[in-house]
């Protein structure tokens, strides 16, 4: 081979390697192009708390369309930043996983948005001046609804009265055409003026019910207030007014509970609320909505029907992650076993301590609860039960360990016993041994404290009553909420009283029950996805998982606890999109 052959097979092999390694780079480019393809919303320059134990806390994160992408600090999001990048500076502020409501009733929450308000009404007198005034506005004959009421919290009893509760003559006099229903705050007892006794047909010769009780005088006569189910002729009254509407009006009526609900949760920073109870009529037309893409918030939802309905239905109910992981209904609930403790309805073991007559109200019948655990089991649903008191929750361990004995070929059911306000230490091992969660509401601690003495006693009180630190050192996963609309939702409020549990007088409730800020904050985000069968998808800011995510104006993990309150939602973002912005 001459010379010329041997320098040109050379520059001909250089040329062949340059133009691979040109290649090879190219190829590194567009791979990495396409990892790190620009994100359509990157938070900076935060302290985000991740809940997520490969990355506890960062300072950035990026999202692409509804999923978290990459976490990391601000340099790291550099590579995820495009041109089309929404990109928001946190400036310093904490971001954490979107709380998510672990117990509240949706539609009961658009509906009280609807109503007559009475939470911050001082007394009888003051309630009864706001009825008066919806009266001057209204027609004869139009029902007047109220919730909120709590006669424990009046700064004055009512004259005359029955264990604290008025009489109706008053509310008949200031409404004599239209009549009343006002809902204790607790959902668990009315008060009713006499239009409303004559529209139901209560009267002196009505018969208490089943797992309810007329409250009279000391003659026999109805004093206006009927605890759980003695309610049911006057709901039926007002159902039955409420169907005069045109099916356009219900329609239009249910559209905008679902709206005003989701308006407020997402304004108090909630990205995934979880209801306990809803109709058939309910569930189909969230999904309905749900088909449109018009839910602006994920839904957990329960079926709180009657068991012999449940058995022809349920089968065709059950929906997971429906219309892009905003609709799931796979859980059997909040049937109540017993009432509360504010209205003397919470099911106990020994007598109440300020009304010993009583035990309390066995509200549902331990059948209708079997039959349910029955259908649960069968169905694959989720069984969650109201159990307040020591005996309802003692009936419903007892329920759900036979069924768990009965079918061990079934696991891992996460059945709950909701509120959980009252165990008995004899149990208090049984939710870790039987994975039964408590769905317990923080904010009760506060708002129940200054009363619960007297419903129990002190002794019974300290040893059994919102033991919530207790339940999580017991092995129990604690879960948070606040119950809307029997508590204003904010879970700020129920954080805050988890780890203070102090009370409006300054006194604080059993100090030895208070929770860390870390469990706290895990009983609003992960616990509340686990409890729901989410945790794969929610409850952390993880890499894959839904763009969730709650950005608040203080570091509630570090200011002083008198500062929490005051914290503002200044961001609530669902599946990348910001729902929510603070307007300072």
């Amino acid at each position: 081979m001459n010379l010329y052959c041997i320098f040109r097979s050379v520059f001909l092999k250089k040329q062949i390697l340059v133009l691979s390694a040109i290649v090879t780079v190219i190829l590194i480019f567009l791979t990495c192009q396409r990892i790190n393809e620009p994100a359509d919303l990157v938070l900076r320059n935060g302290r985000i708390i991740t809940v997520d134990g490969q990355s506890p806390q960062v300072s950035a994160l990026a999202i692409k369309g509804d999923r978290i992408t990459a976490v990391g600090n601000d340099r790291d999001m550099l590579r995820f930043t495009g041109r089309k990048t929404q990109v928001i500076d946190l400036k310093g502020m904490l971001a954490i996983p979107g709380f998510i409501e672990g117990h509240g009733h949706f539609y009961s929450l658009g509906a009280s948005l609807m109503e007559l308000e009475l939470r911050y009404a001082n007394n009888w007198d003051a309630i009864i001046s706001l009825v008066a005034e919806e009266v001057k506005k209204l027609k004869p004959g139009t029902w007047i609804i109220g919730r909120g009421w709590h006669q424990d919290k009046w700064d004055a009893k009512p004259q005359p009265n029955v264990e604290g509760l008025p009489f109706h003559h008053k509310l008949s006099a200031v409404s004599p055409q239209n009549p009343v229903f006002l809902s204790h705050t607790s959902g668990h007892g009315v008060f009713i003026n006499k239009a409303a006794m004559q529209a139901a047909g209560i009267s002196r010769i009505s018969v208490d019910p089943s797992g309810g009780e007329i409250v009279r005088d000391e003659y026999g006569e109805p004093i206006g207030m009927l605890r759980e189910y003695a309610a049911q002729p006057v709901r039926e009254a007002l159902a039955a007014y409420k169907a005069q509407r045109t099916l356009k009006e219900i329609e239009a009526d249910m559209r905008r509970q679902v709206l005003l609900a989701a308006k407020n949760a997402i304004e108090n920073g909630i990205t995934s609320f979880q209801d306990m109870g809803s109709t058939w009529e309910e569930l189909d037309h969230l999904k309905i909505m749900a088909e449109e893409g018009n839910l602006p918030i994920r839904l957990y939802m329960a079926v709180q029907e009657p068991a012999v309905e449940m058995e022809e239905k349920l089968a065709n109910y059950r929906l997971l992650g429906y219309g892009n992981n905003f609709l799931t209904i796979r859980c059997i609930g909040e049937k109540v076993l017993d009432g509360a403790l504010g209205t003397h309805g919470g099911w106990l073991l020994e007598p109440y301590n300020d009304l010993p007559r009583s035990y309390g109200l066995n509200v549902t019948p331990i059948p209708e609860i079997r039959h349910s655990a029955e259908l649960a089991i069968k169905h694959d649903y989720q069984l969650a039960i109201q159990g307040i008191g020591d005996r309802a929750a003692r009936e419903l361990f007892n329920i759900y360990e036979e069924q768990f004995n009965l079918h061990p070929e079934k696991q891992d059911h996460r059945w709950r016993i909701e509120h959980a306000q009252v165990t008995h230490p004899d149990d208090l091992p049984r939710y870790a041994a039987l994975g039964v969660i408590p769905g317990t509401q923080g904010i009760f601690a506060c708002s129940d404290g200054p009363w619960v003495l007297d419903r129990l006693g002190a002794e019974r009180t300290k040893e059994r009553g919102y033991i919530f630190r207790s339940m999580a050192e017991s092995g129990a996963l604690i879960m948070n909420g606040t119950d809307p609309p029997v508590e204003e939702i904010s879970p700020i409020a129920s954080f805050h009283c988890s780890i203070t549990r102090k009370l409006p007088d300054g006194s604080i409730f059993q100090p030895e029950q208070r929770l860390t800020r870390e469990q706290a904050l895990r009983s609003y985000t992960i616990n509340n996805a686990y409890a729901a069968f989410e945790e794969d998808i929610k409850g952390s800011i993880t890499p894959g998982k839904l763009a969730d995510i709650t950005v608040l104006s203080k570091d509630i993990m570090t200011v002083p606890e008198e500062d929490i309150p005051g914290t503002e939602i200044v961001y609530t973002i669902i599946g990348g999109k910001v729902k929510y912005k603070w307007s300072r």
